[in-house]
């Protein structure tokens, strides 16, 4: 198994800490991985990307050109990476952070309204483990308890307490995940 993923949106928007738990539980579930971040000087508010891969096998490169799954928040992110997603790839996006949605016909589609969702639970920085959450719906590549410990890793000492609420999080985002149907 090997799981090439992009995550992209805007800077403030969870999109490196979401990679960065995926990483670390793949790390703690015993997997090959890479974690490579790429983002503006602006950072929060401006474009970030983060492409992780989780594999069985050793990873020869973290660089890639296509992708089994793009993590899609915002519109400039769709417009980059939608063509990257490999054919018969999963595409997941976010609701609101999307004018025009996606027109590919070769890759499923899957959509997330995961703002009015943490917006509903009181707490946005929740958002991206409803999103990660949706996405491991569709792919459970990244079992619960190793996704606890990732939390663990991932967040500093003093954020520990949330760490249940977290995972309540990436309950909520498999619920809420949703086909996305080209008109």
């Amino acid at each position: 198994m090997t799981e090439e993923i992009i995550i992209a949106g805007f800077g403030g928007q969870g999109v490196l800490s979401m990679g960065k738990i995926l990483a670390y539980s793949g790390i703690m579930q015993d997997k090959e991985v890479s974690w490579m971040p790429s983002y503006g000087p602006e950072m929060r508010g401006g474009t970030s990307n983060v492409t992780v891969i989780i594999s069985d096998e050793r990873i020869s490169s973290p660089c890639l050109n296509q992708f089994d799954t793009a993590i899609i928040l915002n519109q400039q992110s769709l417009d980059k990476f939608q063509n990257s997603v490999k054919p018969g790839g999963l595409l997941i996006f976010e609701t609101k952070g999307i004018s025009a949605p996606p027109t590919r016909k070769d890759i499923n589609i899957y959509q997330i309204s995961a703002t009015d969702k943490a917006a509903e639970i009181g707490n946005m920085k929740l958002f991206n483990m409803i999103v990660l959450g949706g996405f491991l719906k569709i792919k459970p590549i990244i079992n619960p308890e190793f996704l606890q410990q990732g939390l663990q890793k991932s967040l500093s000492e003093r954020h520990h307490h949330l760490i249940p609420e977290n995972i309540k999080a990436v309950e909520i985002g498999k619920e809420l995940l949703t086909p996305f149907h080209l008109l």
